[in-house]
């Protein structure tokens, strides 16, 4: 399915469900996530070489608008930073230098709980990735290379989670994500020009363990 379709789709459920509210309720957490990319990529050019994605463990800041018991929104705010590097070929082991992302994800859950002691969700969603800040390394620019240009990403997501009350407003929350990133790398050379352009699939799972507020 196409990014534009994606897009299309989720923000006509989202018109849809204000027409469902009843509740107004709005849980905040705060959690610390571990980003475990699931990657794999194209090669840079006929070198044979792959690119990797490393974890990142960050803290994470999510909202969710409680349409009623059942129906919610879920938005998150957090950024991770991944080194990278070559794996396998003529560049494997190669420092790819450093790049961070920042992926606002939006997602409609379904709540089997609500506002109970135990509250399992459910959750799919659209993710919107943007990367910032490449530290170019120095086995790169041995070979000539100025900087490493990435394409934003439009995704989708998966999710399920529990909250767990501890008392009337707080809870402990549990949180896991699939998410689909895609980028595409234009690797640019000194002289100008660019050498090769890469297809990079990050998609990470995202688990996550925080506190939460509800009211």
């Amino acid at each position: 399915m196409k990014a534009k379709t994606q897009l299309v789709l989720f923000v006509t459920v989202l018109m849809v469900l204000p027409a469902m509210a009843d509740a107004g309720d709005w849980i905040i957490r705060g959690r610390l996530i571990s980003v475990s990319p699931n990657d794999s990529s194209s090669t840079i050019g006929d070198t044979g070489t792959a690119v990797a994605v490393d974890d990142d463990i960050v803290p994470e800041l999510d909202i969710t608008y409680m349409f009623n018991q059942n129906w919610g929104l879920e938005v998150i705010a957090a950024t991770s930073t991944h080194s990278l590097a070559g794996q396998g070929g003529a560049l494997g082991g190669a420092d790819i230098g450093e790049v961070a992302a920042l992926p606002p994800t939006f997602s409609l859950q379904y709540h089997t709980g609500y506002p109970e002691a135990f509250d399992l969700y459910f959750g799919i969603g659209l993710n919107y990735t943007l990367f910032y800040d490449y530290d170019l390394s120095d086995d790169l620019a041995g070979l000539g290379v100025s900087d490493l240009d990435f394409d934003d990403s439009i995704g989708i997501s998966g999710q399920v989670g529990l909250d767990i009350s501890i008392s009337d407003h707080w809870v402990i929350n549990l949180d896991a994500k699939y998410i689909t990133i895609s980028t595409d790398v234009d690797i640019e050379l000194e002289g100008g020009g660019i050498l090769d352009t890469v297809s990079v699939d990050i998609d990470p799972w995202v688990w996550g363990v925080g506190l939460g507020y509800r009211f």
